[in-house]
Order: C-alpha cells, then structure tokens, then sequence
C-alpha cells in the first residue's frame, strides 16, 4: 500500500499506473505521520487482521540493498516470535548527527537475534550535538523510521496513545459508502490536529517497541536538499574516470 496526499495525482497514470487503486491510500493533504499511518493500518487490518506489516518512509536512501533486505527479514522474524511489539529499524550512527531522532537501547530480547534486538528505553529527538555525541558513545541508534509488526500490536499503540483520532477513523471508516471515501478523509482531516507518530506515538510508549540494530546499511534520510546532493555526489563519483 501507497500513501500519497492529493498533490502526487499526476503520477497516477505514469509511475503508479500498474498500481492498483485499491492499494492507493490518497490524502486529502499531508496532515501528520500519524493520521496516514493510522489510516493505513485500518485498512490493513481489513485485508488480514493477522499481518505483519512493515512501513518504509519514501524518501530515505539505503546504499546496500542486500544488507537493509537482511536486516528487515530478522525484524520481521522477530516480529513473529514477539507479537505485541513493534520493531523498530536502529542504524547504527556513523556520526553525532543533530537533525536525526536517536533511540536509546535497554536490555537484550530473547528471539531473532538476541544480541542485536532491544528493548527502547526512550527516544532522543534532534538533540544537541555535545548530547548527540554522548549518545553515540553510549550505544545510541539512529531512528530510521523503519517499523514492523503485527497490525495488530500497530493498532493497540495508536489506540493507546491516540484514543480520539484511532475513533474518528473507524467510524468514517464503518460509516462511509463506497466511492465517497474521499470526501468523508477531507471532513475528517478538517477536524482533527495534525499529529506526529513518532512523537506522540512511539516516544509515549517505548515498552511496546523493539530495536533491530543495523549496521553498515549507507543510511540517509533525504529530507533536506543537502542530503540529496550529498547521495549522488557519492554514487557519481566512484564511476568517473580517471583523468588523463
């Protein structure tokens, strides 16, 4: 399933065209991680109550696809012998970054791999570069927004930390007839706060998380032109020829 705002139509019929609608869930405009998270597991959970799920943000890079394809199988195995947890993907940081949120590990969980799965102890969002970098002696991950899970341990965290809009999607969605879902997402989003996932989501409740530790997986997240820059650069440079 792709979650898209109104603004990405004119890629409907070009790079999504062989996607069936059915599995585009459209926004009415970008209200928050949290609504089009909740909305999405919602739908999820009307294919298959039973799902283990994975979210992938759009716009981070990974350099080493085979390596990120190891890492998400063990999570999701991890998944499946922990069912009321959400797994979260940790990178581990390569420099005391200030832009990023940073997960702090607790102890080891049996399962997958116990000596790369933790508990959360708690989440550190854009911290200072001197705390960033006593972070990263301690231990501390990147948070790569990565997650997988049961759906339905997603659903029982969003339920807990987000009781009003966990209601007011389920009701919209038990109470709308098909083919006006559209119009019954914009009434919605114009009476609810926009809300953050991440923040009033995983942050609240750190005992129903679990990090995968990753290493060497060329992390980035592409959320500021720089970043961008900074990615091709790299994957350009290695190709040109030498000079004669």
């Amino acid at each position: 399933m792709i979650v898209l705002t109104q603004t990405h139509e004119r890629y409907y019929s070009t790079q999504l065209a062989d996607v069936p609608r059915s599995r585009l869930l459209v926004q009415p405009y970008n209200h928050g991680t949290a609504p089009a998270i909740a909305h999405s597991l919602i739908r999820l959970y009307e294919l298959d109550p039973e799902a283990v799920v994975a979210f992938f943000p759009s716009d981070h890079h990974f350099e080493d696809d085979e390596a990120l394809a190891e890492n998400i199988e063990m999570a999701f195995a991890q998944a499946e012998t922990d069912p009321e947890r959400v797994v979260l993907l940790g990178i581990a940081p390569e420099a005391p970054e200030e832009s990023y949120g940073w997960i702090e590990p607790g102890a080891p969980i049996d399962g997958a791999d116990s000596s790369r799965v933790f508990e959360v102890r708690r989440f550190w969002e854009k911290p200072s570069r001197k705390i960033a970098s006593r972070l990263m002696r301690r231990g501390c991950l990147w948070n790569s927004f990565v997650m997988l899970g049961r759906v339905r341990a997603f659903l029982s965290i969003v339920h807990k930390a987000l009781p009003a809009l966990f209601s007011a999607l389920e009701s919209m969605r038990a109470s709308t007839f098909p083919g006006l879902e559209d119009e019954a997402l914009l009434d919605l989003y114009s009476s609810i706060p926009a809300t953050n996932f991440s923040h009033q989501v995983l942050s609240v409740q750190p005992s129903a998380l679990a990090v995968l530790r990753a290493d060497a997986l060329g992390w980035n997240d592409l959320g500021e032109p720089q970043r961008v820059v900074s990615v091709l650069a790299a994957a350009t440079l290695p190709n040109l020829a030498p000079a004669c």
